[in-house]
């Protein structure tokens, strides 16, 4: 990836990694970037680094622009490290006179680098350094995703470089919004809400909120994943308003796991039910469906429905791969029930209940268990709960 003007005199100088597929249990199917911005004023600055396999990427671009060594400032929005992994190594080789980072940052740097001389500076929420013709004004943003997180927003230009808000896990040779399809780009922007920012949705409201009294005039977000919002920072700023409301529509997921095929057959038969209520369904199999897919699913969806045969007196281990993932994103304001087959125990579905009432999803219908293999008034069953789930649905999206 060349570097690309976004701005007069501002760079993208990331790079692409094609070739992840794994983002600490997040499937990056399609890759990623790293993106990091080089404002060239009478101060140069770059903002953040990318991870540390492709430092050498990163001072090659920024080699194209000017030579590093004339880099004055560095501003660290973030520490996770793949946007600070080459921080030891970028530093030496440009030598800063300062090093701009949040108060939490400051302590995040030295946890994982260790304490070195570096000209560390730490900056307040609302504090502005002047770059020469620009300004630079920092806004904290904690818990989104890490405790030092924060925003840079160059108002001379209406850029806002937004660290890991509103990216996505997506590797193009395209840089803009408007040079892919906006529905494709919103789809991996939710996948990257639901699997990364869900846990910290009230935050996001807090945050868009302050944007909004602040009156920040946004043109153009930059954010250090994916591809940059130039022509609709408007679609993206809408989505995360509705994403962290989390909003359900009229929709159902259920979530399953089958050995020799009994619990699958009760799976469908719920869809049945839930399908002459009119109510939009998806089946996911487990064997067949990524846990970040299918969390991305559940972003939009109000009913949650669970099926595991017993294995060992448990659930299959696929089942309680999901709901640990799950618990951990903290969805809200879900209704469901849970279904499977047994052969002499039947604790599985115990288990996703208890799993379900943790993550305080409400149990609107009470769960099915059958003995081997469901015949035709189990099967009966499953869709009467598949349309009492439906209607439930229906009266809570209305």
């Amino acid at each position: 990836m060349a570097p690309v003007a976004i701005k007069e005199k501002i760079f993208n100088v990331g790079v692409v990694d094609w070739d992840i597929r794994d983002f600490h249990g997040y499937s990056t199917y399609k890759g990623t970037t790293y993106n990091a911005y080089l404002v060239v004023d009478d101060k140069i600055t770059l903002f953040d680094t990318v991870k540390k396999p492709f430092k050498d990427d990163l001072l090659h671009n920024i080699h194209k622009i000017t030579d590093p060594r004339n880099i004055d400032y560095l501003v660290v929005n973030h520490v996770e490290m793949d946007h600070s992994g080459s921080v030891p190594e970028i530093i030496e080789a440009i030598k800063p006179e300062k090093v701009f980072c949040s108060a939490m940052a400051k302590k995040a740097l030295e946890a994982h680098y260790g304490s070195h001389p570096w000209p560390l500076e730490v900056v307040q929420n609302g504090q502005e350094i002047s770059l020469g013709q620009r300004t630079v004004r920092f806004l904290e943003t904690r818990m989104l995703h890490w405790p030092d997180s924060m925003f840079s927003y160059i108002p001379q230009d209406k850029l806002l470089i937004s660290s890991d808000a509103f990216g996505q896990h997506w590797a193009t040779s395209e840089t803009f919004d408007d040079e892919v399809a906006l529905t494709e780009l919103l789809r991996h922007a939710a996948k990257y809400y639901a699997n990364i920012l869900m846990p910290y949705s009230a935050l996001v409201q807090k945050l868009l909120a302050a944007v909004r009294e602040m009156n920040l005039a946004v043109e153009m977000i930059a954010p250090d994943h994916g591809l940059i919002w130039r022509s609709r920072p408007d679609a993206i700023l809408e989505a995360y308003d509705v994403w962290s409301q989390q909003k359900a529509q009229r929709k159902a997921l259920i979530i399953y796991d089958t050995m020799w095929h009994s619990t699958e057959k009760m799976a469908h038969a719920v869809a049945s039910g839930l399908a002459e209520e009119g109510v939009s369904y998806k089946l996911m199999n487990l064997k067949r469906n990524h846990r970040s897919d299918i969390v991305t699913e559940v972003l939009d969806t109000k009913a949650l429905i669970f099926g595991s045969p017993t294995l060992n007196n448990g659930m299959l281990p696929t089942m309680a791969d999901i709901l640990c993932y799950l618990k951990g994103l903290k969805p809200t304001g879900k209704i469901g029930s849970a279904f499977g087959s047994y052969g002499w125990s039947g604790e599985a579905v115990k288990d996703i209940v208890r799993w379900m009432e943790e993550m305080k999803i409400e149990i609107v219908e009470p769960p099915i268990r059958v003995q081997y293999v469901p015949n035709h008034d189990v099967l009966a069953q499953c869709v009467e709960l598949g349309r009492r789930i439906g209607r439930a649905v229906k009266e809570r999206t209305a």
